[in-house]
This record gives C-alpha cells, sequence and structure tokens, in this order.
C-alpha cells in the first residue's frame, strides 16, 4: 500500500511540475509580447499606435494561428508535423478551381462544398499520416515529409497557374468586416474609423477556445500531455499511446485543412506558391508559445502569443526600413534560440526535480 501511495505521491509531484513549467513558459511569452508591443508603440509609433495595427495582425495570421495550434497538439506528444504548409497549399488550389467551376457553370456547389473539400483534405493528411506514426511507428518529421512533398505533387496536378476567384457569395465573405466597436481611430480628416477583424479571425480564435478547453479539461487533453512527457508512463497508467499520437495527428490535419480554407479566404486564390514556409512560422510560433520540442509541455493560448509575437517582430523590422527578408530571418532566428535556451533551463529544472 505504501509503494502505491509514494507512487501516487510521485505522479502528483510530476503534474505539478510540468503545470509549473507550462504556466512560466506562458508568462515568459505573454511578457515578451508585451514588451516588445509597447516598445513598438512608444519607439516607433509608425501605425502601432492605432488599434487596426494590432487587429491587422490577427487579420493576416488567422490561418498561421489554426496551423500552430494544431501542430502545438503534436508537438505535445512529442512529434512533429512539417506537411502542413503544403496541405495549405493544395487547399487553396482545389478550394480555388471548385469555386471556379462553380462560378463558370461547369461543377455544382457553393461556399460550404468549397470548406467540406477543404476539411476533407485535411483530414485525410492527418489520417494517414497519424496511422503512419502511431501504429507503424515512422518517425513523425519522415511521415510528414513524405506528406510535404505529395501535397505539394498534389497541388500541382490540381493546376499549375494562378487561379484567382471571382465567384460572387465567396468574394462577399471574404470582404466581411467584423466591426470592434469603441476600438477605432480618427484619420486626418477628421473621420472616424472604426477598427475590424475579417472572418476568419473569428474562426481561428474560436478554434483557440476550443482546443484549449479540450487540453485543459479533457481526457483527451491530459492524455496528450501524459504521452508527450513519458510514452512508458502514459501506458503504464493505462492510456492508449498509439490512438492518442493518432489523434492529434488527425487534429493537426483538420487544423491544417481549416487553417488553408482561411488562408484561402484571406487570399481570393490558389496558387502554388501559396503558404511558402507557414510549416517553420508555425513550429516556430508553438516554440516561442512556450511548447517543448521533447513534448509534455505546450499550452494554446502560448500559441496565440507566440503567432502575435513572431508576427510583431516582422512589423518591427519592416517599420525599420529593413525590408530585405533576410533581417526579418535573422531577428526571428536568434528569437528563436533565446526561447530554446530558456526552455533548456526548464528542461533541466524539471529533471532536477524529478531526482
Amino acid at each position: 500500500m505504501s509503494v502505491n501511495t509514494n507512487a501516487l505521491g510521485g505522479s502528483r509531484l510530476r503534474r505539478r511540475a510540468s503545470l509549473t513549467d507550462t504556466n512560466l513558459l506562458l508568462i515568459i511569452t505573454i511578457v515578451v509580447f508585451i514588451v516588445m508591443y509597447m516598445s513598438a508603440v512608444i519607439f516607433l509609433q509608425k501605425g502601432f499606435t492605432k488599434p487596426q495595427m494590432f487587429f491587422n495582425i490577427l487579420n493576416e495570421n488567422a490561418s498561421l494561428l489554426v496551423l500552430s495550434c494544431g501542430m502545438t497538439l503534436v508537438m505535445i506528444t512529442g512529434g512533429i508535423d512539417i506537411s502542413v504548409g503544403q496541405v495549405t497549399c493544395l487547399v487553396c488550389m482545389a478550394c480555388a478551381v471548385h469555386l471556379q467551376k462553380v462560378n463558370d457553370g461547369v461543377a455544382t456547389g457553393n461556399v460550404f462544398t468549397s470548406l467540406l473539400i477543404a476539411l476533407a483534405i485535411g483530414l485525410a493528411f492527418g489520417i494517414v499520416q497519424g496511422a503512419l506514426v502511431a501504429y507503424m511507428e515512422f518517425q513523425p518529421f519522415i511521415v510528414t515529409l513524405a506528406g510535404l512533398f505529395f501535397a505539394k505533387g498534389m497541388t500541382t496536378i490540381v493546376c499549375s497557374d494562378r487561379v484567382p476567384v471571382t465567384y460572387e457569395p465567396f468574394v462577399k465573405l471574404a470582404r466581411t468586416e467584423v466591426t470592434i466597436p469603441f476600438l477605432g481611430s480618427v484619420n486626418k480628416k477628421g473621420i472616424y474609423i472604426p477598427a475590424y477583424v475579417e472572418v476568419g479571425v473569428i474562426v481561428a480564435l474560436a478554434v483557440v477556445v476550443l482546443l484549449f478547453c479540450l487540453l485543459r479539461w479533457t481526457k483527451l487533453g491530459r492524455n496528450f500531455y501524459a504521452v508527450g512527457g513519458n510514452n512508458q508512463s502514459a501506458n503504464m497508467l493505462g492510456i492508449n499511446v498509439k490512438l492518442t499520437k493518432f489523434l492529434a495527428h488527425v487534429l493537426c490535419g483538420l487544423c491544417a485543412g481549416l487553417g488553408g480554407y482561411l488562408f484561402f479566404l484571406h487570399a481570393c486564390s490558389g496558387s502554388p506558391l501559396h503558404a511558402q514556409g507557414a510549416e517553420m512560422n508555425a513550429i516556430a510560433s508553438s516554440i516561442i508559445g512556450g511548447t517543448l520540442l521533447s513534448g509534455g509541455v505546450g499550452n494554446i493560448v502560448g500559441t496565440l502569443f507566440g503567432v502575435l509575437s513572431l508576427s510583431t517582430i516582422k512589423n518591427i523590422v519592416t517599420s525599420l526600413g529593413l525590408e530585405d527578408a533576410w533581417w526579418t530571418n535573422i531577428t526571428v532566428g536568434v528569437m528563436l534560440c533565446i526561447f530554446l535556451l530558456v526552455q533548456s533551463v526548464i528542461l533541466a529544472r524539471k529533471n532536477k526535480n524529478k531526482k
């Protein structure tokens, strides 16, 4: 009996340590974002003082936010998915071709059917890649790398040129603006202009809330953390490790499909060049948001602030007149190194607590 009590006590201590690590990384991410944005407001001012600048960050990165949330789920379980960028590109192209055929009277469908196509593509990638990773025990990097190349090839098979969308119901939806009350600004002519967000932002924030609740208050969410923390311990606790990893990839695939559709909604076109490097931005956002590459620690709210931080960096670099792409990449690289260093300190403390 005493052995079971000690084991239970050790399990509780590990859970508390993990919770502390997650909260600490979340606090660091939020503080870094606030300091960066306030510094831009105080020293740069170039638009940062207007609320619309903040909402534009969300408008431009609604797709990235959903992709990053899916990536966070997989990374919490100790995996990774580098195919999400090309899945986004494939979704954009497939939906664009579909809606243009509908517009030309060649095919039947509407905006809803295009959304179903996007979700079906994401779900298919999630199921196949999740099965290979979880049940065939292939390395997630290799499996999703194959998925990346497959999606890239399929995109050019669907269409190799840019496809603009002129289907009126979709264009109307894409141009819909949700007004944010009391947060507008006055232009030089003295006219009040209300702040707004696009429909995609509302959807992305809804995904953040749903996945936060999933990780926080459901058994599946707890299983994600347990599997990422220690596969063997999770197995001993009666958790179906393979099913948990499979479901993480399925949810990530669904997020890739939905994120791809939000990208399509923002761009109103399909192109083989869409979402270049989106998978790297999603991984970077998750890491900056406090998700450990080794698994077991992460937070959806942290991922939200990771996306905001990454986008703010890019805006600051552009505002400084350093519009060359390498300056942004260098800045993001330095920031990632700093966060990885912080994470290594957290991991060292975590390992010390276990001993």
